[in-house]
């Protein structure tokens, strides 16, 4: 009796253990249920033939993306997720791991691999209306990525990684875009007179990166890219740099039903119809802040002068010297007086010695959509003035 007493406390633990497991195990249901109500606003459902759960792990098999929009589903295989652990009614993944990508479709072939997620947050309520309702992420990774035709590797990037960050009060959220090695080989190209200008220009293969920086501010809406660039060595580097305010969630919601609508509706034209009425209502809802496109050379304008003056019978210097000429003559019709001297002087400058131009828009005020569709419809000349253009160059 006395050890029968002693056992007791024992056989109530296991018993306690046995009855309350099933109450902190995680339901992969309801974790992809949740992935997809939050991946509903960027575009998108998931769908996995099974889903294992063992302990933290969480095995989704037969696993496919279906993008919104589109007619077919992408495959994926299986999604392992480690680290799952229930959050405020949602869920935290310390990392998804997905297989290796192939497809291919007439006779190209498009490979990814090493494709990975960390720091996975799923919203337990993804109908807030701010950023703690999305599916977000630290960092999205992939490695080697190439695009094959008939066997040929003609576009290759080394490694893409993506970094996201939400501020300690969810309203804003900033973004880094990095795609390291990227090479594109345009040897490959049949037209003779377009192979012989890439020849010319030196241009058969590409060696460069691409880079996107910015950031999301939820309540008004304002995205601000910093950086938005291709840069290619001995050809030179562009960059866009944009901001603007009203892209907020409900404005992708009502850019998203839009397009529901479209295509629900068997009669196209007409539906393309109230479609373009619908986005004309929604750009009335966006602001322009500034924005800014900057070319900084690296070898290419030379080799273009040097081609186009071969082209003319002439020499790359005298090429410069036509475009010189040329870029107010041009600009006059335009009637934009003070835009056409800073460019025409920016022009002059650059060819001299080719190093940045730069195109500046930058209003005093912000400038809603409608004022710049009405300028460019009604009086195009005074859209620089509006938009408060300047160019620069070698600054």
């Amino acid at each position: 009796m006395h050890c029968s007493i002693k056992a007791r406390p024992l056989l109530a633990g296991v018993a306690l253990t046995i009855l309350a497991g099933p109450a902190f195990a995680l339901d992969g249901n309801d974790l992809l249920a949740k992935v997809n109500k939050a991946l509903a606003i960027q575009g998108g459902t998931i769908e996995a033939q099974s889903i294992a759960v063992n302990g933290d792990h969480v095995i989704l098999t037969g696993t496919s993306f279906n993008p919104s929009g589109a007619t077919e589903r992408l495959p994926i295989g299986t999604v392992t997720l480690d680290g799952v652990k229930d959050d405020a009614g949602g869920y935290s993944i310390d990392k998804v791991t997905f297989p290796n990508f192939s497809t291919s479709k007439e006779g190209s072939t498009v490979s990814v691999s090493d494709i990975t997620m960390s720091g996975v947050t799923v919203p337990g309520d993804a109908s807030t209306g701010g950023f703690d309702s999305l599916l977000l992420y630290d960092e999205a990774h992939s490695g080697p990525m190439t695009v094959a035709v008939d066997g040929k590797t003609i576009f290759a990037v080394a490694e893409t990684n993506v970094t996201t960050a939400l501020s300690d009060d969810s309203s804003g959220l900033d973004f880094d875009l990095n795609l390291k090695g990227m090479k594109a080989d345009l040897s490959v190209i049949d037209d003779p007179q377009t192979k012989e200008a890439v020849t010319a220009l030196g241009l058969t293969s590409l060696d460069g990166k691409m880079t996107v920086s910015g950031n999301w501010t939820q309540n008004d809406g304002t995205v601000d890219i910093k950086e938005y660039s291709l840069d290619f060595a001995k050809v030179g580097r562009l960059n866009l740099a944009v901001s603007l305010s009203g892209y907020t969630l409900d404005f992708i919601r009502s850019a998203q039903e839009t397009a529901k609508a479209m295509e629900a509706n068997p009669d196209k034209q007409e539906a393309q119809q109230a479609a373009n009425l619908a986005m004309l209502g929604l750009m009335q809802r966006l602001t322009f802040n500034s924005a800014q496109i900057r070319f900084e050379d690296d070898g290419i304008t030379k080799r273009a002068l040097d081609y186009a003056g071969k082209k003319q019978g002439t020499t790359g210097e005298q090429m410069a010297q036509m475009v010189k000429a040329m870029t107010p003559l041009m600009l006059a019709q335009y009637n934009i007086p003070e835009l056409q001297n800073m460019l025409s002087s920016a022009v002059n400058t650059f060819l001299d010695k080719p190093g940045a131009l730069t195109v500046d828009a930058e209003p005093a005020n912000p400038v809603p959509f409608p004022m710049i569709m009405g300028a460019a419809m009604g009086a195009p000349n005074t859209l620089p003035k509006v938009l408060g253009v300047k160019v620069s160059a070698n600054d």
